[in-house]
């Protein structure tokens, strides 16, 4: 599912959640990323057909997940149902996938979002495509 050879173009980076994905596209040369999308999730399934008009869109090479864990490094409930999503990347499109420690990108996002406008800016359904951004930036930071 991984593939270590680096490549120059663009990815996606994904903050997968039980009710939303956020999305987040990044550039490998400037290693710069920013939020793209929020991508529902009814009943356990992602809205695969909005992502998919997403990847034909923009053609990523590779895709980066954030794999959520505990503090301490252990797997949490959510870290196995983050797994098989990214397995699903994988065997729907193709794409090469990794997968990568997000443990406290959702608070840096809402201390981000917060910092901008508030409350208010909280609300504004921001903070899981800002996480994606945060999971690519990391990624970036692994991989010069």
């Amino acid at each position: 599912m991984t593939n270590t050879q680096q490549q120059e173009g663009l990815l996606f980076g994904f903050d997968f959640g039980t009710k939303r994905i956020g999305v987040a596209i990044g550039e490998s040369v400037n290693k710069t990323a920013r939020p793209l999308a929020i991508l529902p999730v009814k009943n356990g399934v992602p809205a695969w057909e909005s992502l998919e008009k997403l990847i034909n869109k923009w053609k990523p090479y590779q895709l980066i997940v954030g794999l959520p864990l505990n503090m301490d490094g252990t797997e949490q409930a959510l870290t196995s149902k983050a797994r098989t999503f990214a397995e699903s990347l994988h065997l729907r499109y193709h794409l090469p996938v990794q997968l990568i420690d997000e443990r406290l990108t959702t608070k840096d996002a809402r201390e981000r979002l917060f910092e901008k406008g508030g409350y208010k800016a909280l609300q504004s359904g921001q903070v899981d495509a800002i996480a994606a951004q945060l999971i690519l930036q990391n990624w970036f930071a692994e991989h010069k």
